[in-house]
Parts: C-alpha cells; sequence; structure tokens
C-alpha cells in the first residue's frame, strides 16, 4: 500500500477517535441524549473496520441459503439444502430448535413473523411451496402447505409490522399474497417483460422482492431483466375485477436499458424507501424515488456501454437517453463496484442504525461493505471458501451473519484489536459477454431461466460445478443460484406419497418428542413435525 493510502487511513482514525471524544463529551454535557449516542456508535466506521467472526453456526449439511435475525434479534434462524430449519441462540451458538421443512427440495428463505412469540414461521424452497411451520406449546412442529409456484420459489417479503401477511415471488414469474389468518394465497399477477422483442422470454422469473418499510402498501419485485418494478396493493381489486399487472413505476439504470444480458438477484428497501438493487455479471445500484421511470418507461437501446457503466461512480449525473436529451439530464443512481455478481443468486441489503452501509457477498467468497453516500467501498472480509450468497444484519447492533456455499453460518461482531485495511488484491468486477440466460427447456410448466456461465446453454455440466457441496442431500450444491434442474428425482423418491424421510434427524429424535417440554426450552433439539399439504386459497 502506498504512501498516500497510509495517510489516507491514518486521517480516517484519527478522524473517527476525534468524533467519538466529542460524542462522549457531549453525552456526558447532557447536550446528546443517550438513544443519539448509541445510535452513532452503532454506525462508527470504526466498528465497521473493527469486524471479525464471532461464531461459526454449523449444524447444517448443505449450503445455507438463508439466514435472518427475528424482531430482538436474540434468535437467528436459517434455512438450507438439506430442508431443515434451524433457530439459534447465536450468541452462546447453541441450537435452540431443529425441524424438517416439509420442503422436497432446497430451502431458499425462511422467516420469523412478527409479534407471533417467534412461534410463526414462513418459508419457500427450490420445490416451489411456500408452507408455515407452527411451533407448538409442548415443543412439537407442525408445518402447512400455503401455495405453490411452478418452478422454485427464491423469495418471501413480510409486511412491515403485521403477525399475518406476506408476499412471495417464483421464476414462473407469479407474485402471490398470503394472509395467515385465513390460509388464502392470491394469485396478484405474473410479471411478463415490457419489450415484445424478446419472445424468448414468456415471464420475467422472479429472484427478488421487497417491501417499503415506510409505505407497506408499495412492493418491488426483479428478476430476469433489467427492470425493477414497484406495485402499489392499494391497486388491487380483491374481487380480481381488474388486472394488477401494471407496476406503478420502474427503476434502471439509464446505461442498462434494452441490455438483454443481465438480470437482477436481489433488493432492499432502506428506511428511507432508497431502493437497492444487485444485478448479476454487473454492479449494485441505489435509487431514490425520484429516478423512476414512470409506469411505461419505452423500451430502448441502452444509452451507454457496460465500459462506460464501469466508469459510473459518486457522480450522479450521466447522459440523458436519445427521447430526453434535449429536456432534461437524467439523474444516475449510485454505483457500488468491486465484488462479483456471476455464479448464485445474490442477496444484498444495508447496514446501519440508519442505513449508513451497503453489504454484498461475492463469488470470490468475500463480504464487501461500501459506504452509502458516495459508494466508497470500505470493507472486503473474507467469509466463505467458494461464495457468499446472504447477508443479514442484526436489527439492533453492530452485528452481520452471513452464509453461502459452505454448511456454516458466519457472525460477525467488532471484536478486532485493530483496524481492518483493504486488501491490494481486489481486481476490478469482470463482465465477461458469455454470461447470459437462456431457457431451460418448453413445456407445459413454462420456461425456467437461469445463468449459463459458460454460454454454452447446457446444464450437464452442472454435476462438475465447482460450488457443488458435498454433504448436499439434494446434490443440488449452488444454494440458491442458477443451474441445476427445477425438480429432483432424488426428492420425488423420497418424498413419496408427502412421506418425509429426513436423513439428517438424530437417532434419538422420537425419543425426544416423547418429552413435555416448552419452547423455551429448546436446547439442539430435533424434532418431527405433522405435516397438511392442504392448499387453501382461492
Amino acid at each position: 500500500m502506498d504512501d498516500a493510502s497510509n495517510n489516507n487511513n491514518n486521517k480516517r482514525a484519527r478522524t473517527s477517535v476525534d468524533k467519538a471524544l466529542v460524542d462522549v463529551w457531549l453525552r456526558e454535557l447532557g447536550q446528546l441524549s443517550t438513544r443519539n449516542f448509541a445510535l452513532r456508535r452503532r454506525a462508527s466506521e470504526d466498528l465497521v473496520l473493527r469486524l471479525g467472526i464471532y461464531a461459526k453456526l454449523d449444524k447444517h449439511r448443505g449450503c445455507v441459503n438463508t439466514v435472518s435475525f427475528n424482531t430482538d434479534g436474540d434468535i437467528l434462524i436459517s434455512g438450507s439444502d438439506d430442508r431443515r430449519v434451524i433457530l439459534w441462540d447465536w450468541k452462546t451458538e447453541r441450537v435452540k430448535l431443529s425441524f424438517h421443512s416439509g420442503h422436497n427440495d432446497n430451502v431458499f428463505q425462511a422467516k420469523i413473523m412478527p409479534f407471533t412469540d417467534d412461534r410463526s414461521i414462513v418459508t419457500c424452497a427450490a420445490d416451489g411451496q411456500v408452507r408455515h411451520a407452527q411451533i407448538l406449546e409442548r415443543g412439537g412442529v407442525e408445518t402447512k402447505l400455503l401455495g405453490k409456484h411452478q418452478g422454485r420459489a427464491h423469495k418471501l417479503a413480510i409486511e412491515p409490522g403485521s403477525p399475518h401477511v406476506f408476499y412471495t415471488c417464483g421464476e414462473d414469474g407469479l407474485v402471490q399474497h398470503f394472509d395467515l389468518r385465513t390460509g388464502a394465497a392470491t394469485e396478484l399477477f405474473t410479471c411478463r417483460p415490457i419489450d415484445d422483442r424478446r419472445n424468448y422470454m414468456t415471464v420475467v422469473n422472479l429472484n427478488a422482492i421487497a417491501i417499503d418499510p415506510r409505505n407497506a402498501n408499495l412492493f418491488a419485485v426483479a428478476g430476469s431483466d433489467e427492470y425493477t418494478r414497484l406495485y402499489d396493493i392499494r391497486k388491487y381489486k380483491w374481487d380480481g375485477s381488474t388486472d394488477f399487472g401494471q407496476p406503478a413505476d420502474y427503476f434502471c439504470p439509464p446505461n442498462l436499458i434494452g441490455d438483454e444480458q443481465v438480470g437482477i438477484t436481489g433488493l432492499a428497501f432502506s428506511d428511507q424507501s432508497e431502493l437497492l438493487v444487485s444485478y448479476n455479471d454487473e454492479f449494485i445500484y441505489l435509487f431514490t424515488q425520484d429516478m423512476g421511470l414512470g409506469p411505461n418507461p419505452p423500451p430502448s437501446s441502452p444509452v451507454s456501454t457496460r465500459s462506460e457503466a464501469s466508469e459510473m461512480g459518486s457522480d450522479h449525473t450521466s447522459a440523458a437517453s436519445p427521447s430526453t436529451a434535449n429536456t432534461d439530464v437524467r439523474i444516475a443512481p449510485q454505483v457500488y463496484k468491486g465484488h462479483r455478481n456471476c455464479v448464485t443468486v445474490k442477496g444484498v441489503n444495508f447496514f446501519g442504525p440508519k442505513c449508513e452501509y451497503v453489504v454484498s457477498g461475492s463469488d470470490c467468497g468475500r463480504i464487501f461493505i461500501w459506504k452509502k453516500k458516495g459508494g466508497e467501498l470500505i470493507r472486503v472480509i473474507e467469509a466463505d471458501r467458494h461464495v457468499v450468497n446472504c447477508i443479514e444484519p442484526h436489527p439492533h447492533s453492530t452485528v452481520l451473519a452471513s452464509s453461502g456455499i459452505e454448511s456454516d453460518i458466519k457472525i460477525l461482531t467488532p471484536n478486532a484489536a485493530d483496524r481492518a485495511t483493504l486488501p491490494t488484491n481486489i481486481e476490478q468486477v469482470l463482465i465477461p459477454d458469455h454470461i447470459r440466460w437462456f431457457a431451460l427447456g418448453d413445456d407445459d410448466d413454462g420456461d425456467y431461466y437461469f445463468y449459463d456461465i459458460y454460454g454454452e446453454g447446457n446444464d450437464d455440466d452442472d454435476d462438475d460445478d465447482d460450488f457443488d457441496d458435498d454433504d448436499d442431500d439434494d446434490g443440488g450444491g449452488g444454494g440458491s443460484g442458477g443451474g441445476g434442474d427445477v425438480d429432483s428425482d432424488d426428492d420425488e423418491e423420497d418424498d413419496d406419497d408427502d412421506n418425509i424421510d429426513d436423513n439428517v434427524d438424530n437417532d434419538n429424535d422420537d425419543e425426544s418428542n416423547e418429552e413435555a417440554i416448552s419452547y423455551s426450552d429448546f436446547d439442539d433439539y430435533d424434532v418431527d413435525l405433522d405435516v397438511d399439504d392442504g392448499v387453501d386459497g382461492n
């Protein structure tokens, strides 16, 4: 590292210490409230630069595709290719509860519904199923099938503050609304491309869905094309009398409009209603509400090339499209660069009490952390031997949970004695032209799309994928990433007639289930479950 970089790091360290001392002084004088002092400390760059691995939670036997904290932040929930869901006391590194999800394929997302005493859990998976798990008073777990997508269901989003309502999206392009009070699944719409020239893509295969925390009526979806679509649920007629498929707004960087080689893998809303969008084989972009393209954006060619996009940084202005060049200058979104998002379906997130940072995993097995304002990369953390897919911030503390191709979960806290510096071997993101979306099959169930990283249009290479996990029961090994068949023959045999054969249950499960214990007493405890595969809904 050169002298200029050392000087910048020393200046940053002095500035951080000076601010901390001033804050302590103001708090002692009563000029800074305890709450604001805590918020400033949690957002401190000094803490971010001291993040290190606090614990490795290792009980799954396959890729861990989802991690999420409960509302209080004392429980972490995870789901894996082994089809199990585990609730962790992450501080003590102990399992509170482990159970089979009821899914027939890799679990892609699991979340605890708020205000349910952490007993109500919703999941979605590669089998397309959406399920509800209820933790019973005497320690059992009852799961129920709520709905199903044709193809993989990657993500679900819980309505902020609601113990009952959530949404799901799938590779069939379908968005569904669920209400646990009635068990009803309402099919809202199927997302379709706006460009008729893309006759190879009959639907947009959805990878991500997110709800605006400041306005729970607004939710965004994104997938196998370049657009993020924003919808307003208030426009939906619950009697089905109108078509709800028209978005209220579209978002896309000007340089990617018309680019058929990109897709979107992750979405996140900030507490200020900013929208974070992670593109495969490209960068991460931050949109404010005024950057929307409107409800009817014209399909057109990109206004700039990818090489020009790589030069976009903290400068928030770019050339306007030909149709608007003479009338205004289009505001470009903030760009975050340095990671690589090519192999799997990666999420993206905000970090900090007021969303001061942006975090993402990478194909190189690292966690990347940028300042939200300005897009400066400040941390790169080794977290997986292969790929980091998920990064989840703690709701109240400077803590991160991450997971990826490996079968464990990393918990990161500011426990390092020294402040970290950026490694000198970070390479610029590569953008090979041969990575593209393509259709897998053309049958009655619809087309399925995934990343072809070799450009050969052949999924036979999946068996030799370097990212396959040897411990994966299903042989998928790619987490929620691209590649692989939608259905698994092994799963069909294991789960014939809806009888779940859980290969990872402990031998003493049946004996343990005879004990009458409360949920608070669970400690490294595996349970069997009652399974209801009946689907209620319209």
